[in-house]
């Protein structure tokens, strides 16, 4: 199970969207709404929201999407179940929500439209929301025993908003690039051509770099952060895997000639990436010795 999340001000826009005809739209649960239709629905939500009219985004849009492979498990029934359970651990409560599940793809999947101003006038908070949905959506699927999809490669990332979008972008360029690459120039033209560029951190003053950004429609995102295994440490290490692999393979029988004329091809827009490299570490300041200007007696 994953949960999109997505905040805005619209209420009638939102409403208009989950009771499309062309979604088969079934209501599954509500609180504190007249749901007559859709009208009725609306003018709920907005008289609610009109008691905290300093909250900008007031709507709350959150979509729980399965499996397919859990299509027959999942009822009407335990769909409202686990979408009020996920409420619940969101310390979403005391406020107006609407449940409703579409039949318009594959996979079965349920919208909630929560308030985001309570009963009470009082605002719900959307502090680290993503992050902890992220958490109880894992929570949940390991209760139920819902099927886990294996990895990142299953993600739609056409489907995915900004900023997970993009990382999404870097994280197949990267699982894609790394094994064809024998060093960092290689790797940097490779991305390049990808839109993705990258910066290296380095220790304190020094040279000595420790880590590794990848940046791509204006957005930074540390390696470690896209995923373990694309931190600056691990990444060296399998590039340097690379070479030893191909070297390996050389000594087997594999044709020297076609490795050396690949080289002679890239060789001068590796050149170009390394020239930059070592002008930016020359910019950077250091330390001056302490000892400088002391004469021995």
């Amino acid at each position: 199970m994953i949960a999109k999340i997505v905040k805005g001000q619209d209420f009638r826009g939102v409403v208009n969207y989950i009771f499309d005809r062309k979604k088969g739209t079934e209501l599954l649960a509500s609180d504190g709404l007249r749901t007559k239709n859709k009208e009725t629905i609306i003018q709920s939500f907005v008289g609610q929201a009109e008691l905290n009219p300093r909250l900008g985004k007031s709507v709350y849009h959150i979509s729980l999407s399965f499996s397919a492979k859990d299509k027959e498990l999942l009822s009407n029934e335990l769909m409202a179940e686990v979408a009020k359970e996920y409420l619940g651990k969101m310390n979403i409560c005391e406020t107006q929500f609407l449940v409703a599940r579409h039949f318009d793809k594959e996979h079965p999947h349920l919208h909630m439209i929560i308030n985001r101003v309570d009963y009470h006038g009082k605002t719900i908070s959307d502090r680290n929301d993503r992050h902890r949905s992220e958490k109880i959506c894992k929570e949940i699927t390991r209760k139920y025993g819902f099927y886990f999809a294996k990895g990142k490669e299953q993600v739609k990332v056409e489907r995915l908003h900004e900023p997970d979008k993009t990382k999404y972008e870097i994280y197949n360029a990267l699982k894609k690039y790394i094994p064809e690459s024998g060093d960092w120039a290689e790797l940097a033209m490779n991305l390049k051509e990808q839109g993705i560029s990258i910066d290296f951190k380095t220790k304190g003053t020094t040279t000595e770099v420790q880590g590794v950004r990848f940046i791509k429609n204006g957005l930074s995102f540390n390696g470690s952060k896209i995923d373990r295994q694309f931190s600056f440490s691990k990444i060296d290490a399998r590039l340097k895997q690379n070479v030893q692999e191909q070297i390996f393979s050389a000594r087997k029988g594999d044709s020297l000639s076609t490795g050396f004329l690949r080289e002679l091809l890239v060789q001068s827009q590796k050149q170009n990436y390394k020239d930059e490299l070592h002008s930016k570490r020359k910019q950077i300041p250091r330390k001056k010795s302490k000892n400088k200007g002391l004469r021995r007696s």
